[in-house]
């Protein structure tokens, strides 16, 4: 089993730099941030999109830019895994993106992990200008387009969202194919059909999913679509920290799990020195 921490990296806790060179000294193997734009103020879609959600937390909208607070930890670390957890790329333009991920592959020598999702926030995605009902093939077509970016001296994609012509981009990842892409989504057909086709691993979040079922559900899509259900690698995102929650997750096929630290209420405003107790307290676990 291997830890990773997740945090919202906000403007009031604790910096990217200084968290991700503690989490090295402790031991874990990843460091994952996850992402907002923004949330736009009409808060029309309730949190997660589940109805009675409690209020969103401040966090959601004071995160850095998770790329960029990345490339930051990977300068100060040397073994540490860097990962998104998670990007919502119907969001992102892919030849950016694509470039970005490439960029920071390269800087951190092969220690990027990508952790994408399909996201929640309508709203969001609107001004993005993402039609809800089209954010799955979206991901989907992005990601397709930027594995050719990250394979390709010269590349090109076409899809029915996305149409790119002949283009040459550099650099490209130091991990090859390409850094590993882990959906982070509800299990279900469709979610799990995707992971089979363009994804290196399923992320699920912590208490939403019954997993015996739904890691049936992956492997059964994997064997019709000729794929070997090992190759797709399974993290557990906010974990329990507890032993017997971890050594369940192991006996169901998990190999990461990855524990949440900041603020319980999501405030985002948890004291550098308390982060830092909690990261502590996570480190007992290690084996």
């Amino acid at each position: 089993m291997q830890y990773g921490v997740v945090i919202f990296p906000t403007d009031q806790t604790i910096q990217p730099i200084e968290l991700a060179v503690a989490a090295e000294e402790r031991g874990f193997e990843s460091l994952w941030f996850p992402e907002h734009s923004h949330i736009p103020a009409s808060r029309a879609t309730p949190w997660g999109g589940r109805q009675g959600a409690p209020p969103l937390p401040g966090e959601y909208w004071r995160t850095h830019d998770q790329m960029i607070a990345l490339a930051a930890a990977a300068a100060a670390t040397s073994q540490i895994r860097l990962a998104t957890g998670i990007t919502l790329l119907a969001q992102r333009d892919p030849i950016w993106f694509g470039k970005e991920v490439a960029s920071l592959d390269t800087i951190s020598n092969g220690r990027f992990v990508l952790g994408i999702g399909y996201g929640w926030n309508k709203e969001e995605m609107a001004q993005h200008g993402v039609v809800y009902s089209q954010r799955r093939a979206l991901v989907r077509e992005k990601v397709l387009a930027m594995k050719r970016m990250w394979a390709d001296d010269e590349w090109s994609f076409a899809g029915e969202h996305v149409e790119l012509e002949a283009s040459w981009s550099w650099p490209k990842p130091a991990q090859k194919p390409h850094p590993p892409i882990i959906l982070g989504a509800a299990a279900g057909p469709k979610t799990m059909a995707q992971i089979v086709e363009f994804c290196d691993g399923w992320m699920p979040l912590g208490g939403r999913h019954k997993l015996g079922e739904s890691i049936e559900l992956l492997h059964d899509t994997c064997r019709a679509a000729g794929r070997d259900p090992s190759e797709i690698e399974l993290t557990y995102f906010y974990a329990k920290p507890e032993r017997e929650a971890i050594d369940r997750l192991a006996a169901q096929g998990f190999t990461r799990v990855i524990f949440k630290l900041g603020d319980p209420d999501g405030g985002g405003a948890m004291p550098p020195g308390d982060v830092i107790a909690q990261l502590d307290t996570f480190a007992k676990l290690i084996d």
